[in-house]
């Protein structure tokens, strides 16, 4: 499919050559031939493996952790939530084992808006053009809803995606500050990389999102870390909650962790006030213990460049770490069996979409819509749902439901 021929949600999401966001790898000849060769090497392995002249030397894992027990259901209180930017469900989920019900959620992406329809079909799910949140009067919604939600595209604020802030075409903040202001609900928790509470983008967050929002809710900001409730990832996120209530917003309580990790060699300090133990990536994704094992490098979402790639590799310091818990970033495969037929030059782990699931903290039953690259752009993108079930828990408790949580 051609650039000038991609649904307008995709070419949303990844721009393009042209997008003004976008530069290019300045690479050597010697890079240049380096990759051109690895290129034909990758290709004719998986020719090989599809004629099955290549045998296998990677058995088909089976997971030791399963994310759903990180986010136990409690009783429903059906307080109503309105989801904004949903991608593949990380918040949605969260809030829903949370005991929250959804009156809709909005995505622009096709394929995510398919994944959430199809692990929950009673939802009302916009998706496509009807997905995209500019241009919504959300006045329809005023003063029914406890809670709006939502992780506004990030790209402008990482560094993945340059960070070009207020200039990116992507940022979309002002639309869920007027979505909010709009519908006034008690309450509202946005997400997003953590550079955004960075110096590089204080004023614009003051002036443009925390200020505005500041007249009528009370906000609290502050990070929370993905490691530090049983998912096996370093991901570092900022929340921002708000209430209209004083009394609600004075007895809010941001998550206390609920697991440590300084148990891994390669992992950080942890949490002594935590009892359990995250697993390393290795032992989550139930692979064999060779010694050695750590919390998995930050995934990088697929969709973030302008090319559609497999790889979650994220940095060169992060391959490090991959290389030796002895498991391969790049080329995942879309199932686990895929990744079995198709074993990797040096032995490693070839990981498939299912393993990124898992180390995101997504549960073993929630299936993701589309192509492999399109599946771990929305694993990648998503919040891990055990940190939004834990926020949603607080909310809830904030919002007089205690006894729930």
């Amino acid at each position: 499919m051609g650039v000038d021929d991609r649904p307008s949600s995709l070419f949303d999401h990844q721009g393009g050559t042209e997008a003004p966001w976008y530069r290019g790898r300045e690479l050597t000849a010697e890079k240049r031939e380096f990759f051109r060769l690895r290129s034909r090497r990758s290709h004719a392995a998986k020719l090989a493996a599809v004629a099955r002249t290549a045998v296998s030397t990677q058995a088909i894992s089976r997971p030791m952790l399963d994310p759903a027990d990180l986010m136990p259901a409690v009783a429903a209180h059906q307080l109503p939530a309105l989801s904004l930017f949903s991608g593949g469900g990380g918040l949605d989920l969260g809030f829903t084992r949370a005991g929250f019900a959804h009156v809709a959620a909005y995505e622009t992406l096709e394929a995510a808006g398919q994944t959430l329809r199809q692990n929950r079909p009673d939802w009302t799910v916009h998706a496509g053009v009807d997905g995209n949140v500019k241009g919504v009067d959300w006045r329809a919604h005023r003063d029914e809803l406890a809670v709006i939600h939502g992780g506004p595209p990030c790209q402008p604020f990482s560094v993945a995606g340059r960070q070009r802030g207020r200039e990116d075409e992507r940022n979309l903040l002002p639309e869920f500050v007027r979505a909010v202001r709009e519908a006034r609900p008690l309450a509202f928790v946005a997400e997003n990389v953590a550079a955004l509470a960075g110096p590089k983008f204080a004023t614009y967050l003051q002036d443009h999102f925390v200020g505005p929002l500041s007249r009528d809710y009370r906000v609290t900001m502050f990070r929370l870390s993905a490691h530090d409730f049983g998912v096996p990832q370093v991901r570092h996120r900022v929340f921002f909650v708000g209430f209209r209530s004083a009394a609600a917003a004075s007895v809010f309580e941001r998550p206390s962790p609920t697991h440590r990790a300084d148990h891994l060699r390669d992992g950080p300090a942890g949490h002594l006030g935590a009892d359990a133990q995250t697993l390393g990536a290795r032992a989550a994704l139930g692979l064999d213990d060779i010694g050695t094992d750590a919390l998995a490098p930050t995934l990088r979402s697929t969709l973030t460049g302008p090319r559609h790639t497999t790889s979650i590799l994220s940095s060169a310091s992060a391959q490090k770490v991959w290389a030796a818990m002895q498991i391969w970033p790049n080329g995942v495969a879309p199932t686990r069996r895929k990744a079995s037929e198709f074993p990797t030059e040096n032995g490693h782990h070839r990981l498939a979409v299912a393993d990124c699931a898992v180390l995101q903290g997504f549960p073993s039953w929630w299936a993701f819509h589309g192509a492999t690259y399109m599946s771990l752009g929305q694993i990648g993108n998503s919040v891990a749902p055990p940190v939004a079930y834990r926020v949603a828990l607080a909310v809830a408790g904030a919002l007089g439901f205690a006894s729930l949580v």
